[in-house]
């Protein structure tokens, strides 16, 4: 297990009893974050699927080709988002992705910026990383204020990116680098 702390979260790496926990997270907020993502099958919100997708994502951090946390409110076991960084390229790349998600309930108050913090500087430091990369979509203003907060420069625009509810949407592509962080 890899525990990261910040001052208002807490990152861990997720096991299977974190299922229930992360089925209730991503049932309650599908709606929400269905704006910038797409919707799912109702099974994907099940116990079920989210202890399979938990397991795979051992089985990826074992191989060393992601690492996926569950952001807990300070001081509690309360799930109130999830952060990964996949997609791992190493030599001649050393890159990667990162992807995070938080509970409605709880946007606005600096956590997403600080769990983005925490996993760059897991990044570069113990995964050895050059490079990260993030696509967000040109309307979610939210997320774009976490990536800049955190020195993410916007690279430009990947049309078609992503198939969202019955359309293609655009994304920027954001990224950080080793070098300018240290």
């Amino acid at each position: 297990m890899i525990y990261l702390e910040g001052d208002t979260c807490y990152l861990r790496t997720l096991n299977v009893k974190d299922a229930p926990s992360l089925a209730d997270l991503v049932y309650r907020n599908k709606r929400y974050w269905s704006i910038f993502e797409p919707l799912h099958r109702e099974e994907y919100y099940t116990t079920v699927v989210q202890r399979e997708k938990i397991r795979e994502s051992l089985l990826l951090m074992n191989e060393k080709r992601e690492f996926s946390f569950g952001v807990f409110a300070h001081g509690t076991d309360q799930m109130i988002g999830s952060i990964s960084l996949y997609s791992l390229k190493r030599m001649p790349f050393s890159s990667g992705l990162i992807g995070y998600s938080i509970d409605e309930q709880f946007i606005g108050k600096g956590i997403a910026s600080e769990a983005v913090h925490i996993i760059k500087l897991f990044g570069y430091d113990h995964v050895q990383l050059n490079r990260i990369e993030a696509y967000v979509s040109p309307r979610n203003l939210g997320s774009i204020k976490v990536l800049e907060n955190n020195d993410f420069q916007r690279e430009g625009l990947l049309r078609s990116l992503l198939f969202i509810n019955g359309k293609w949407e655009d994304h920027y592509i954001y990224a950080s680098i080793s070098e300018e962080y240290r």
